[in-house]
């Protein structure tokens, strides 16, 4: 088994709650993360600590679905949600930081265990996940700058 490990942040010209409050809350996730075909949430109750995800996704040309669930919620800064099954296992987070009233940073965190055949590619699957984090920051950055 192998890891796969990437920081990549942005800066926004938009308030920390709002950010935090749109990148929280996964069903956003296909509006701004390319790849994502749906989610849905699946647990009732207020988004926290075991809330959970069910999403559809292509990946490297395969259709892949999964479940994610909500490890830590510090609601209007942490997020920190697992992938506890699958080729790929593991956490990734968003931590948003104010900056200015009006302006923050975020910060997207991924550590997953790469299984299977996959885990000889994980220097490939490093370039596609930098790539795509990367368009999806922007295309993030274009929406809470301009809504």
């Amino acid at each position: 088994m192998k890891r796969l490990q990437l920081e990549t942040w942005t800066e926004l010209q938009a308030p920390a709650a709002k950010v935090f409050n749109f990148v929280s809350d996964q069903t956003n996730a296909p509006r701004w993360q390319s790849g994502i075909d749906e989610i849905r949430r699946i647990t009732p109750g207020p988004v926290g600590v075991g809330t959970e995800h069910e999403l559809v996704r292509r990946f490297a040309g395969m259709r892949v679905v999964a479940r994610n669930r909500f490890i830590e919620y510090d609601a209007g800064r942490f997020v920190a949600f697992e992938i506890p099954s699958g080729k790929m296992t593991g956490v990734a987070s968003y931590l948003v930081k104010p900056i200015g009233p009006d302006t923050c940073r975020l910060v997207s965190t991924v550590d997953f265990k790469v299984a299977g055949l996959a885990r000889y590619a994980v220097p490939l699957l490093t370039g596609i996940f930098k790539r795509a984090d990367k368009k999806a920051l922007a295309t993030l950055k274009a929406l809470m700058e301009h809504s």
